[in-house]
């Protein structure tokens, strides 16, 4: 590996292009590419208007944004690829399109060369499942939008080694992100543990309860944005296809329940601000409920308990669990931080209510986790 490592990018959509300014802010130079030719053109006038923001607000010089942009080189083919030391994808995200685009570029590129994808969804080791040497490969999931957002969970499969792991950690961990190494696991450490942020505010829609008010009351806590306004932001596509990837792969269990409220609201088009109507925006939130803080309690509850889950089944502690999901989602704070301000026996106790009550398409979502139960 060289002192100053070239970084390969695939991909020049919104996240791609992000990815590519991120690193290269960090002074690495960026080969870039994507298979549609209008994203390859218009790519550097992107990352110049972005850079541009930054100097307009007084955050960069001219002159930083002019070295940025003359790191940054795009290219119409893969094998001009060939230099790089680290290639991330961020293309569609569909296996068979992952696994064809890496069979391509492992021909290309060093047998060193460290391949990563930032799928948000898909198991690593199936992307990964078709290279010679897949050892070199693993996950580099950053979130949108990459150069702002900290976290970027670094995914280890089954077969990648510690030298690959150890690089990609520097190099990341060089362009200002934290770097937290997770598990081949169902969406991960954020996706997973989020699941229950939209699903339980879901389950009370399902109960009566309307969207604002349960915006308003994680808000009245130091929530920067509730449920269903982080729905529409995102889109409720990406959060149907999303929650439905992990329903799936976690067997259906109900803790994962992928709620019609959801699928209806994706069938009616109203994804939220691409489509100018969600669950609540164009809205404007009023004030939180009465009952605000027994809201707070049953979300932060079963957030708390999905997070124990995934403690018991991989390497990863609390306070990286925690820290996942404050810098990858803007959480006030982590669900074991949540669980010591709530007191876990309340925390416990919230959840053998909500079990007795569930109906019966729920019937187990709330039951203890082993992890959740042993704690004291």
């Amino acid at each position: 590996m060289k002192s100053a490592p070239v970084i390969g990018v695939v991909g020049l959509g919104a996240m791609g292009l992000g990815i590519a300014q991120t690193y290269a802010q960090a002074g690495f130079n960026i080969i870039a590419t994507d298979g549609h030719e209008p994203a390859r053109l218009s790519a550097a006038a992107r990352l110049k208007a972005s850079l541009d923001q930054r100097v307009a607000a007084g955050k960069m010089s001219g002159e930083t944004r002019d070295e940025i942009l003359g790191r940054f080189t795009v290219v119409s083919r893969m094998d001009e690829l060939a230099p790089a030391d680290l290639v991330i994808e961020a293309i569609i995200e569909k296996l068979e399109a992952k696994q064809k685009m890496f069979a391509e570029l492992e021909t290309i590129v060093s047998k060193i060369t460290i391949l990563a994808t930032n799928t948000s969804s898909l198991s690593v080791a199936s992307v990964m499942s078709d290279l010679q040497n897949p050892e070199r490969g693993l996950g580099l999931h950053f979130f949108n939008p990459a150069p702002v957002m900290k976290l970027v969970e670094l995914v280890r499969h089954a077969n990648t080694n510690d030298v690959a792991l150890t690089l990609a950690r520097q190099i990341t961990e060089a362009a200002g992100k934290t770097v937290i190494l997770c598990a081949d696991t169902p969406g991960f450490i954020v996706n997973r543990c989020a699941r229950p942020f939209y699903g339980e505010a879901l389950a009370l829609i399902e109960e009566g309860r309307k969207p604002a008010d349960i915006d308003a009351a994680m808000i009245s806590v130091g929530y920067r944005v509730g449920p269903f306004s982080l729905i529409d932001l995102v889109g409720a596509d990406i959060n149907l296809a999303a929650s439905t990837s992990v329903s799936v792969a976690m067997q259906q269990h109900p803790r994962y329940h992928v709620f019609e409220t959801l699928k209806r609201q994706v069938a009616a088009g109203h994804l939220g601000r691409k489509t100018e109507r969600g669950f609540i925006y164009p809205e404007q939130l009023g004030q939180p409920p009465t009952d605000a803080d027994a809201i707070v309690l049953r979300i932060e509850s079963i957030l708390t308990n999905e997070a124990a889950s995934l403690m018991s089944e991989t390497d990863i502690g609390a306070d990286e669990i925690d820290t996942a999901m404050k810098l990858g989602l803007n959480f006030p704070r982590g669900p074991f931080e949540s669980a010591r301000r709530h007191g876990l026996p309340r925390i416990k106790q919230t959840l053998a209510t909500l079990e007795r009550a569930a109906p019966l398409h729920l019937k187990g979502r709330y039951v203890l986790s082993p992890a959740l139960e042993k704690m004291t």
